[in-house]
């Protein structure tokens, strides 16, 4: 059974038109939101996916949900020939090209407007394929994996950095609270959409992280799954291959 979220605003449209909608609001802010509310821990934790990505010697990266191309960024220390970061919100993909042209990598990095499950890519055309906190955002999340693992090659990688929810105490009940009351506070300071990250904490908390998510990985088909939680578990990075 795939994992539902919460809707982010109303029932009227669909998960994909309210997600789009809510990141194309929050684009201008949310490299500086990002910071804030993970203690700029987001940076180190890219750099252990990275790290795995780099593992394999990829010629040909994907990088799905890719927002403003932090991570399509950050896998040009890979060398690999090729970067496409793909998502479906124009107003992220507009602040990650001017960082991509900032940083001298256009040659390298393609930033592309895509649906994570309807991805406008070949059978088994990438070497190692990334999602940085959003396959909580996709709307029928098997459905977007099934997606990742046809276009991904026999032999590549699938690395996932995604938030998860601690399951011992005080860090439960201390991720709780700050998910629930300080997150959407400071979400409101930085953005005019006061409702966006009320929604990234629900859909935060409904997803089927650890190891429900290394079951669905391996239902998709994917092999040698494996999660590692990062800063008491309040994100975890999973790795599997194909």
């Amino acid at each position: 059974m795939s994992e539902q979220v919460k809707p982010y605003k109303d029932s009227t449209s669909s998960k994909k038109e309210q997600v789009t909608q809510m990141f194309d609001n929050i684009s201008g802010n949310y490299d500086d939101l990002n910071r804030v509310i993970s203690f700029r821990m987001d940076i180190q934790w890219r750099k252990k996916v990275v790290k795995l990505v780099k593992a394999i010697q990829p010629k040909k990266v994907l990088d799905i949900a890719t927002g403003t191309g932090d991570l399509a960024i950050a896998l040009a220390a890979t060398n690999a020939e090729k970067i496409v970061g793909l998502d479906i919100s124009p107003g992220m993909l507009a602040v990650g090209a001017k960082k991509v042209e900032a940083k001298k990598l256009s040659n390298t990095i393609d930033m592309i407007i895509g649906d994570s499950e309807a991805l406008p890519f070949e059978d088994n055309e990438f070497d190692a394929i990334t999602v940085s906190f959003g396959v909580r955002n996709f709307e029928t999340l098997e459905k977007g994996l099934a997606e990742i693992y046809r276009v991904l090659r026999p032999g590549g990688i699938f690395v996932v950095l995604e938030t998860s929810v601690p399951t011992k105490f005080p860090f439960k009940q201390g991720y709780n609270f700050y998910s629930r009351n300080i997150l959407p506070a400071i979400g409101k300071m930085f953005s005019k959409d006061k409702t966006a990250y009320a929604y990234l904490s629900e859909s935060a908390s409904v997803f089927p992280h650890g190891e429900k998510f290394n079951n669905i990985l391996r239902k998709i088909g994917f092999t040698n799954v494996e999660n590692k939680p990062q800063f008491m578990g309040v994100a975890t990075i999973y790795a599997a291959s194909k």
